[in-house]
Parts: structure tokens; C-alpha cells; sequence
């Protein structure tokens, strides 16, 4: 019988890669189907025939056949053997090449949302990275979270809780973070009022996501975080940014925003200001509400290191006594650990099923083997006292960072000294522009100046994570930097 295709898959199958040869047969004849060089009613050679043609066992093949008429690539006839079936389509005309080149090296027909030329993130990379206030991951003992994890997943194993769940996350995460919020920060919330989050930045995205449509309007500041004014971008929204001075967010800019603009949402950090520290004045937050609550606005305010306070008691959150006017968002990485990917969202119930519905789209529910593990951490006290030590510790590496400066800059970098959180916002007497040039050229990598800023005429500076680094490694960081400044 003639098989008039030309057997090429000897040139494609490899036994050294870590792909079962049978699957490589399989990839290789789907190939061709693709790509038009078999068609529709093609017999194929014996199993027999192209195990001794590419000097393989004849039951891989046979394999390899089978799977293909499962799928419906291939269709059996009988005694004359194996064909290409015959309800293909004909194979689309492609570009050339395309069928051979991997997915790195195909062009693209269809049209995507491309990412901002400037990445939200640090990339991981060689060189000398200054975060802009994370917590040193080296602090939180591994036993201790490897105990945790071994006690969810024996107590998830007994009460057969490995299947899906609440897109609200754990009952009993959820429990200890209304607990927490309650009696630490003052907010008037349970279990209802919770939805456990990937992080604090997944949730602000859900927060917008339920609050803003195409067009609407939400206020942030002219210097903040960069991340939640993309979310509110990718959404459709129209950014509009006030200034803000020592004391935060100029409230009255904010009220004339609102009178221009069908406000849906003020985005605040109003604990430790992002990216210069500050903390709001009792009295702004208090105009802030009355504006929420005459343009029916709501406040997103992000509280994403709430517990790293220095100097004196932390202002109690926004929403501790305006809780139908805000929604709050907070995280446990600073305090844990940021690969854990724990946050949370405070607000009405209404508005965390809101949320929750948004999960189920797109995560289905969170992880419950972490969220378990970090409520054991709570529980048992482990948080507690781990919280109480780092606290100790990065007190004493701002104030060591705070003397590093003063000794390497001088008069070249202004600052004050941060109450609370864990970086310094540094605003340097040279040319920015010339110094992160200089900086990238070095192999130092941190956040663009330009990337907290949402207004041209916005004040720039550096926001400089301490936490993280030891003092060998912050005195290296700063020479550095200071190498940079020139």
C-alpha cells in the first residue's frame, strides 16, 4: 500500500529529553498533522514499520497510536491499517516556520493587553537590590512554620478538609484576623466582615474590582504606590492625583476633585504614607469621612505594616470608626513572611461577598493549607512573640540606617526620620536622573523615583527599605548608593 509521506520524526525524537518518547511521537505526528504535511485520509507506516524506522519498542508506538485515535487525530481502518482522520479541517495556512519554532519565537495574531514598559516589580536578578520595605525573611524561625504547616495539614487530613472551600478563606483565619483587628486596631468586625486575600496587593485589586467601572473616577495621591494605581487603570478608571504635604493628603483638594469629578474611590495609606511615611492627621481623616460620606465615595485604605511603630501608639485605622465608608486592606507578609501571600479585606458583608465572588472567578478559593497554618501561628502565640522580637530588631536597624546616612550622604540626602514601617523616603540634592543611571550601571536595582510619582510636579525621592538588611549589608548598600550620587 503506498504511504506516500516521507517519515521524519526520526529528526525530532530524542531519547535524552525528559519527555516520554511515546509523547514525543505524539507531539511530532500532531505537528505534521498541523502544519499540513499529513492530511486528512494519510496512512501512516505499521506500528511495526516506524518503531524499526526510528529505533524504538514497537508497544511505544502502539502507545503512541492508541492516544491519537482517543484524542481523534487518528482514525483506525481495519486491516489496512492507521490513517489521519478524515474530519480534520484542512490545515490553516500558517507563517512560515511556525509549526518548527517554539512558543518564545511565534509571532502573535491575536491582540492581548500588553504589560507597562516599566514593570510594577524589581526583577530578580545579580547585583545589590534595595527593597522598599520588606521584612528580613531570616528572622522567622522555618521549625516554627514547618510545625504549622504539619499541623493544618494533620488536622485538614482528620476532618477531611482537603477539598474546596470558602472563597472567603479558612473559618479559622478568618476568626483570628477579626479577632486581631478588634482588639489591636479597633475595628468593629467578625468573621462576616473578613475575606483572606493573596497579599495585600490582590487585595486592592478585588477591593477596585467591585467599586470601579469604565470612566469612574478615583483620587489617589500625587506620590503613591504604584501597583494600585495600575489596578484602577486596568479597570478603566480616571486617575486623579492631589498633592500632599507633611501632614498627608490635602483635604481640601480632595473636596474640589469631587466637585469636578463623579468620584467612586480615594485610594490612602494613611498609617505610614507610601512611599514618604507620614501618617494622616486625625483631623484630615476626619474631613475625609464627611467628604466620603457627602460624595458617597468610598475609601480604600491600605494598612500594609500597621504593627512597626516606634516612636509612639499608632493611630487606630480609618475604618476602626468609619466602617461604612471604608474598605480596609492589610497584610500579614511584613509580620510573617511575603512568600506566604496572606492579606486581608475588612468591610460590610455585602461587600465581602462582593469580593469573594470575584476570588471564585478568579482563584476559586485561597490556600487553605497556608491560611491554616498561619491561624496556628496566631493562636498558639508564635506570631505574637515572633512579632515582639523583630520589632526590637528593626528598631535598632533604623536607627543604624539613620546613622549610616548621616555619616555617607551629609548634606546631599534629606529625610526624617520614619515614626513607623520599615523604609526611609530620602529626598537627595543631585540629579536624580544621572544618580539611578549610574545606580542600574553598578548592578544596584530599586523603585524608580519617577514610579511612585502620579504627577510631574509630584516631589521625587527614594523610598529605601532597612529591615531586610543586616548592618554589613545595609553599610554596603549605602556605599553604593552613595558611589551612585557621586
Amino acid at each position: 500500500m503506498l504511504r506516500p509521506w516521507q517519515v521524519t520524526l526520526g529528526e525530532r525524537i530524542d531519547p535524552a529529553r525528559d519527555v516520554p518518547i511515546y509523547m514525543q511521537i505524539i507531539q511530532a505526528l500532531i505537528r505534521d498533522i498541523e502544519r499540513g504535511r499529513l492530511t486528512s485520509g494519510t496512512y501512516l507506516p505499521s506500528s511495526r514499520e516506524l518503531a524499526s524506522i526510528l529505533g524504538v519498542n514497537r508497544k511505544t508506538v502502539v502507545l503512541a497510536y492508541e492516544d491519537l485515535i482517543a484524542q481523534g487525530w487518528l482514525a483506525s481502518a481495519g486491516t489496512r491499517g492507521t490513517m489521519v482522520s478524515t474530519s480534520l479541517p484542512d490545515p490553516v495556512e500558517r507563517q512560515r516556520g511556525e509549526a518548527e519554532a517554539t512558543m518564545s519565537e511565534v509571532p502573535i495574531d491575536y491582540r492581548y493587553a500588553s504589560p507597562p514598559d516599566r514593570p510594577l516589580a524589581l526583577p530578580s536578578g545579580p547585583g545589590l537590590k534595595l527593597d522598599e520595605g520588606a521584612p528580613d525573611g531570616r528572622l522567622f524561625p522555618a521549625e516554627l512554620l514547618a510545625r504549622a504547616y504539619r499541623a493544618a495539614a494533620h488536622r485538614a487530613s482528620r476532618e477531611n478538609k482537603f477539598q474546596y472551600g470558602d472563597p472567603r478563606g479558612t473559618p479559622a483565619l478568618r476568626e483570628s484576623v477579626a479577632t486581631m483587628l478588634k482588639s489591636q486596631r479597633g475595628l468593629p468586625v467578625s468573621a462576616e466582615n473578613i475575606c483572606i486575600t493573596r497579599g495585600s496587593q490582590n487585595g486592592i485589586f478585588l477591593a477596585a474590582h467591585v467599586l470601579v467601572r469604565p470612566g469612574d473616577t478615583v483620587i489617589v495621591e500625587a506620590l503613591t504606590y504604584e501597583p494600585a494605581v495600575a489596578a484602577c487603570r486596568s479597570l478603566g478608571a480616571n486617575i486623579v492625583a492631589v498633592p500632599l504635604d507633611a501632614d498627608g493628603i490635602d483635604v481640601a483638594e480632595v473636596e474640589r476633585a469631587c466637585r469636578r469629578n463623579a468620584v467612586r474611590a480615594v485610594f490612602l495609606t494613611p498609617h505610614h504614607q507610601f512611599p514618604t511615611t507620614v501618617s494622616l492627621r486625625p483631623e484630615r481623616r476626619l474631613r475625609l469621612l464627611e467628604l466620603a460620606h457627602q460624595f458617597g465615595f468610598a475609601i480604600i485604605e491600605d494598612d500594609y505594616d500597621h504593627e512597626f511603630h516606634f516612636e509612639s501608639q499608632p493611630l487606630l485605622p480609618m475604618a476602626g470608626y468609619g466602617p461604612g465608608h471604608v474598605i480596609y486592606v492589610g497584610s500579614m507578609s511584613k509580620l510573617l513572611l511575603p512568600t506566604l501571600r496572606i492579606g486581608y479585606v475588612a468591610a460590610p458583608p455585602p461587600v465581602i461577598d462582593a469580593i469573594a465572588h470575584m476570588v471564585s472567578l478568579t482563584d476559586g478559593m485561597g490556600n487553605r493549607l497556608t491560611e491554616d497554618a498561619a491561624a496556628e501561628l496566631i493562636e498558639n502565640g508564635e506570631l505574637r512573640r515572633h512579632a515582639r522580637k523583630v520589632r526590637q530588631v528593626y528598631a535598632k536597624r533604623r536607627e543604624s540606617f539613620a546613622a549610616e546616612l548621616d555619616s555617607r550622604f551629609g548634606d546631599i540626602v534629606e529625610y526624617r526620620m520614619p515614626e513607623g514601617g520599615l523604609a526611609f523616603w530620602l529626598r537627595f540634592n543631585v540629579d536624580l536622573d544621572q544618580m539611578e543611571a549610574r545606580a542600574a550601571a553598578m548592578g544596584l536595582r530599586f523603585a524608580s523615583s519617577r514610579s511612585f510619582m502620579t504627577r510631574d510636579d509630584a516631589p521625587r525621592g527614594l523610598r529605601v527599605g532597612f529591615a531586610s538588611l543586616n548592618e554589613r549589608e545595609a553599610r554596603a548598600a549605602l556605599a553604593a548608593l552613595r558611589e551612585a550620587a557621586g
